[in-house]
């Protein structure tokens, strides 16, 4: 049986990762960064970005809003054990900017993608310290129509 201390922490942690996820919508990147402890580290394993600190936080969510400016997260689950929380969403987008690939730069196509995503968050004192987003980036090149050709997709 849980104690009510956990259930608390439980639903404050909960909250603070919903607010994760708003400023994040919000383009807030100052505010993001202020979702994590101070040495707090996120990162995206689709883009290879690993942010570390205030500073780095701050600038992290521009890889990700500059391909995909009205980026927002549908949830589908919450699962939060104390300190740990994990969230299954969709990551629901339009390829507007700019998209850096390995092949090259895919200019904006105005597709909407849905890409199922799953966020591991390791929290304590109310603050993330670890945020790990491992996003289904093969479902998005596909829905993108690149998978299959990403050479000719980027020469466009």
């Amino acid at each position: 049986m849980s104690s009510f201390r956990e259930i608390t922490v439980s639903h404050d942690n909960e909250q603070l990762i919903r607010h994760l996820y708003q400023v994040a919508e919000d383009q807030d990147g100052q505010a993001f960064a202020d979702c994590f402890a101070p040495d707090g580290v996120f990162t995206n394993t689709a883009f290879g970005l690993t942010a570390r600190g205030h500073d780095e936080l701050s600038r992290s969510l521009d890889p990700i809003t500059g391909p995909f400016p009205d980026m927002h997260r549908e949830i589908t689950a919450v699962h939060v054990a104390t300190d740990t929380v994990i969230v299954e969403c969709t990551l629901v987008a339009t390829h507007n900017g700019p998209l850096p690939t390995p092949a090259g730069v895919l200019a904006p196509t105005g597709i909407k993608t849905e890409t199922p995503c799953c966020d591991v968050f390791y929290i304590s004192d109310g603050k993330v310290d670890v945020f790990n987003c491992y996003p289904e980036v093969i479902v998005t090149f596909a829905q993108l129509g690149i998978l299959n050709n990403l050479e000719a997709a980027v020469a466009r």
